[in-house]
């Protein structure tokens, strides 16, 4: 009987201590905002910039 008690209130304690660590959690800000934006940009200009390589080398190859 004492270890179902015990388990119980652990497990009411654990999920107690999840929500109020749910609940704590900020929304995004508007730096982190933008700087998500900027790794986009700078993920996707990298991605043409491959690209583009890629392209001069087939034209340099003759392809």
């Amino acid at each position: 009987m004492m270890n179902l008690k015990n388990s119980t209130t652990t497990a009411l304690a654990v999920s107690a201590l999840t929500l109020a660590l749910l609940g704590c959690q900020e929304k995004e800000g508007p730096a982190e905002s933008a700087g998500k934006e900027i790794d986009k940009a700078a993920q996707k200009a990298g991605e043409q910039i491959e690209k583009a390589g890629d392209n001069i080398q087939d034209a340099a190859e003759g392809k």
